[in-house]
Order: C-alpha cells, then structure tokens, then sequence
C-alpha cells in the first residue's frame, strides 16, 4: 500500500459515522415501508415545498421589503448529487475547480483508488481542498438545505425519510403522534426555505465571501506548495524546533501534511487570534521559524486581509438570516413543533441563543428598521465594525 493509499483510506475512515448513519437512516426507512401496520405518509417534499415558496417569498418581503429574485429555483437532488453540490460550495481557484470536483465525486462514491490517484496527481491541492471536503460531506446528514447560484436545493434522503422515521420510532398507535410530526416536518421545510431564500437576496454578500475564500485558497495554495518542497534537513529542524510529534522519515508526505496543517493560518494564526481581533491586530511570525521559512511572514500577510473580508461576509449572512427566521417564524406553531421533534428545544431556548451575526443583525435594525437589509447587503460591516456596531452606523449615515 502507497503513501497515498493510506491517505485516502483515512480519509473515508474519518467519515465512517456519517457514512454508516446515512445507510442506517435509508435501511430502516426501507424497513418501514415494508411494515403493512404502517401505512401513513406525508407530503412529498416537492408538493411542500411548492407550496409553501409563494408564502415565504411574501413573508420575506414584508419583513425585508427585499424581494426574492423570481428566477430563484428548487431542486431536490438524491444524496449522491447534494455531495457533489456541496463541492460545488467550494469556492477554488481557476485551476483546482475540476480537481475538487473530481475529488468531492470520488469521495462520494467511497472510490478510494481514484481519491488516491487524485492525491499522486496533485498534493498540493489534495492538501488543500481535502478538509473542506470532509468537513462539507460530513455535514450532509444534518444539511436540510443549500443555496447556490439561484437555486435552492433541498435535502430529498432528509425529508423523505426523517418525518417517518420520528414517527415510526414513538411505535403503535402510529395514529397518535401524526399530526404533531406532520407539522414538525412542514415546519422544518418553512425554515429551510426562509433561510435558503433569504440567502437569494444576498448576491452582494456572497459574491464578496466568495471573492475572499478563493484568494484565501490562493495562499493555502502557495504554502502547501512551500512545505511540500522542504528538504528533509530543514523539515526535520522545524519538527525539533516546534517539537511536533516525530513522523517516520518513510512517510515524506504525511510529514509535510502534518507540518502544512500545523502552519496553516487558520490553525496556526486564530488559534491565539480569532478574527474579530484580526481587524487590530496581526499575528506575530517566530523570528526563529521565519528563517527557515522566509516565505512564512508574506504568507501570513496575504492571507489576512481576505480572510477578515469572508469571516464579515459569512457573519452578515448568516446572522442576517437567523434574525430574519426568528422574527418571522416566531409565532408559527408549525416551527415550534420543529423545534420540539427535530432539535429537542422549545421556542424560548431557540430565541435566546444569539451570536455576533444576529446581534448585530438585530442591534442595526433596530436603529434603521426594515433599511437595515439593504444595507447590510449593499454596504456590509468589516471586521472591526462588526465588533463595534456604532462605528458601523456612523459610517452609512454620514
């Protein structure tokens, strides 16, 4: 087995509890169909959906005055498809977008050949976009919707199933408990579709958060690059310095991975400095490992400026969206049964977890009103605005 082989498997490894949940889920909803003493359904997803994309389209322009763009679409893609849309979520540079198209594809499929090859092809990329896929497929069982390029897709093997599944679960009378986890199911679809649709009027916003992940990917790029091409003499010096837990020198590219994970700023950097401290302050290099690394401090440097921009860009996004949900959805017995079957809460704990997005969101429409939507699409916060709200204000009234 090859260096690369190893990897590959690992990487599947990493993703055997969402993997084996996926199967479970479809298995015992196979199960379920086949049990005659259960023959209750729900709407289709489509049909839900459908139905109810007129009203959340009207809910978000009274309560925004912004409008959802009328060629904004829904899909329903079948698992596989949704892992390969969540690829698509990775906003690459130019020259790795077909390489993480492959890559995401083949992780899909389990193909761990072809994830290998991918890898013997391009580390470097491999090192770079192998995480964010991971972490983005990771998440598909838990994902009820997406948003991309005008089309909302929603999560079919979750709708499809999970309403059935609560059901089925709380055993015989079925009867009984069908009309609480019909609403919580409807529920469910109303959120996503607000969230998901709230998102289709955020183009600005998006275009800016993609913008910065591809110049941030850009520098990821660059420093795998770096550390890839290390001499073993010096690798081995930057291990005894940083006293990194030692790699057998049989394995040169698992060695390099390990040292390109440790100094990728996102680890290395807001380990100590997250990025709402990003906007006073700057990570300060080693001087012991800039030398043998000159090229660290211009990497950290570069890097900074447009990780700050998407780390605004995702808070006004998403902070914008949840504020918007909870006011919206906020006296909708359907979302509170929700809640209570899918997330085991109730409304109040719901309205009281709060964060620096929806604080935010919350604190500058309460000094504009409904202005506030455009403008925090039209002329977003920084970092240090986002911190400091009145600074925010100050600016886009003068």
């Amino acid at each position: 087995m090859t260096e690369y082989d190893e990897f590959a498997e690992a990487l599947i490894d990493q993703l055997a509890v969402e993997i084996n949940e996926e199967k479970e889920n479809s298995d015992l909803a196979s199960k379920i169909d086949e049990d005659s003493s259960f023959n209750l359904t729900f709407d289709s997803l489509e049909n839900a959906s459908n139905e109810i994309f007129p009203w959340v389209k009207n809910q978000i322009k009274d309560f925004t005055e912004l409008t959802v763009p009328e060629t904004t679409k829904i899909k329903f893609p079948e698992l596989i498809e949704l892992k390969k849309l969540k690829g698509k979520r990775i906003f690459t540079t130019d020259d790795a977008r077909e390489f993480v198209d492959s890559l995401v594809e083949a992780i899909s499929k389990e193909d761990v050949g072809k994830i290998s090859s991918l890898m013997k092809q391009d580390t470097v990329k491999y090192l770079v976009y192998s995480t964010y896929a991971k972490n983005y497929i990771s998440k598909i069982s838990v994902t009820f919707g997406d948003y991309l390029e005008d089309t909302i897709y929603l999560n079919k093997l979750f709708f499809s199933i999970l309403p059935k599944i609560k059901l089925y679960s709380q055993g015989p009378p079925f009867e009984s408990g069908y009309e609480k986890i019909k609403s919580s199911y409807i529920g469910a679809v109303k959120m996503t579709m607000l969230e998901e649709s709230i998102h289709a009027i955020q183009h600005g916003l998006y275009k800016s958060n993609k913008e910065a992940v591809k110049k941030v990917n850009e520098v990821y790029e660059d420093l795998a690059k770096i550390i890839l091409d290390l001499d073993d003499s010096t690798l081995s010096k930057i291990f005894d310095y940083m006293n990194l837990d030692p790699v057998p020198d049989e394995f040169p590219i698992a060695k390099r991975a390990n040292l390109y994970f440790v100094l990728n700023p996102e680890y290395f950097i807001l380990g100590t400095l997250p990025p709402d401290q990003m906007a006073t302050k700057e990570g300060q290099i080693d001087t012991k490992l800039a030398e043998m690394i000159p090229q660290l401090p211009e990497i950290y440097r570069r890097w900074l400026k447009p990780r700050q921009q998407q780390h605004a860009a995702m808070t006004v996004i998403q902070g914008m969206a949840s504020f918007a949900i909870r006011n919206i959805l906020k006296d909708d017995s359907d979302f509170k049964n929700y809640l209570s079957v899918f997330k085991g809460t109730d409304l109040g704990s719901f309205m009281a977890q709060k964060n620096m997005g929806i604080n935010f969101a919350e604190t500058i429409y309460g000094k504009l009103g409904k202005e506030a939507f455009k403008k925090l699409i039209d002329e977003p916060p920084d970092t240090l605005e986002l911190k400091d709200s009145q600074l925010y204000l100050k600016r886009i009234t003068e």
